[in-house]
């Protein structure tokens, strides 16, 4: 038997339960983990309060955690047993792989071996804020990792398999993209709309993981990033190249935007860039979505002009790979929590990122899993700051609570079990 968090009512808190089985390992790619630290995520408060993403209940939650291997999969030679690992459950719907428990199952293609150079704690920080940034950069904007740490070019791995994937182990039938995400994985993007080294993307909410990593990859791809932040809470700490030591370098943009009046920060995003803005990722909500949406769009000349410091001029676009369609290729907007109300128009393309991709499609979660491993032996990814750190099961309350207060801002909590 084992220790559980679990949830027995909408809008109530979690219930250590001592009792819970440990859950089986059912399938040959799959393996087992001790629990070591866990983290949480703004889902696993949002979900309960406001009645969604719960397929049943009594429910355990929890996407993330980092811990070390028991039993290993008979499938794969990567994943060792005592290997220490982070496990990535975006099958929010499979209760074995969630991770308040003390032991949890993973496949071995979603789960990413710790290098010895990162804590478990940090470790634990990542997971589907990585999955999700990369997903929402590789399939929905197009971009290619390729020469990133030899990263995987997710668009060109998925639209390899218009027919049906290969089974989880190479084993036992086929698999084909869920009907739900094959039209975004296959024609989301059109000719000559891939976004290339050199294009700008704008991320609204510079604070979230989501965001921090979203910009780190969109960095390390050449892309030239805006980041749109309440500046009085995170300006300092994204724009002073010499600020904690330099400690957040690798989170500074190419043009750092205030996003307290979201009117003029869709003023100034047009003004400094126009036309030459094609990609944002909203990682905040409808009303910061709608507002990228706006910047987005191609409206007459003059309209929403700023006059100001560094404004007067555009910046210099860096050389961009050449582009072989002559037609005007469209601008791309990608919701992670949701998608402007208003029609998108003819010049704008809107987004929801494939997150089942990542355990429904093995292809994709092993070449994201072992790239991850490699960004993080190298040092080329930095994981997020740990802003909260609780200790045991009840400690997942806590920190639940906090982030419900808004207190967890610029960084991730974590609950350590071990």
């Amino acid at each position: 038997m084992q220790k559980a968090a679990v949830l027995r009512s909408l809008k109530q808190p979690y219930l250590v339960d001592h009792d819970c089985a440990v859950p089986k390992v059912l399938h040959e790619w799959e393996i087992l983990v001790k629990s070591h630290v866990i983290g949480l995520n703004p889902i696993d408060w949002k979900a309960p309060d406001f009645g969604f993403g719960i397929p049943t209940l009594p429910y355990t939650g929890g996407r993330e955690l980092a811990g070390r291997v028991i039993q290993a999969s008979k499938s794969t030679s990567r994943v060792k047993e005592g290997d220490n690992v982070i496990c990535i459950s975006t099958d929010y719907r499979d209760l074995r792989k969630a991770a308040y428990q003390e032991y949890v199952v993973s496949s071995s293609f979603n789960t990413v071996r710790i290098p010895s150079s990162v804590p478990l704690q940090s470790a634990a920080t990542l997971g589907v804020a990585f999955v999700a940034a990369a997903l929402a950069l590789g399939i929905c904007m197009g971009v290619d990792f390729s020469h990133t740490a030899d990263g995987p070019d997710l668009l060109e791995l998925v639209q390899k398999y218009q027919q049906p994937f290969s089974s989880p182990g190479g084993k036992g039938g086929s698999y084909q993209l869920p009907e739900d995400i094959r039209a975004e994985c296959l024609e989301g993007l059109g000719p000559g709309e891939r976004a290339l080294p050199g294009d700008w993307v704008a991320i609204w909410g510079g604070s979230s993981t989501s965001a921090n990593l979203a910009v780190q990859l969109a960095r390390l791809a050449g892309l030239r990033v805006v980041t749109l932040v309440d500046t009085a809470k995170h300006g300092l700490r994204l724009s002073a190249p010499h600020h904690d030591g330099g400690k957040h370098a690798h989170l500074r943009p190419d043009l750092l935007v205030d996003s307290h009046d979201p009117d003029r920060a869709v003023a100034i995003l047009r003004a400094s860039l126009g036309p030459r803005l094609r990609f944002a990722l909203d990682t905040r909500g409808r009303d910061s979505a709608a507002a990228l949406g706006r910047a987005l769009r191609q409206e007459a000349p003059g309209d929403d002009v700023v006059k100001g410091p560094g404004l007067d001029s555009a910046p210099v676009t860096p050389r961009q790979s050449p582009r072989t369609s002559k037609v005007a290729p469209r601008a791309h907007l990608v919701g992670l929590t949701g998608l402007p109300k208003e029609p998108a128009g003819e010049d704008v393309v809107y987004h929801t990122v494939p997150i089942k991709l990542y355990h429904e499609a093995p292809e994709v979660g092993e070449a994201l899993s072992s790239w991850l491993e490699r960004l993080l032996e190298t040092g080329a990814l930095v994981p997020p700051d740990i802003i909260a750190v609780e200790q045991g099961f009840d400690g997942i309350n806590v920190g639940l609570d906090r982030m419900r207060r808004g207190e967890i801002s610029g960084g991730k909590a974590v609950v350590v079990l071990q």
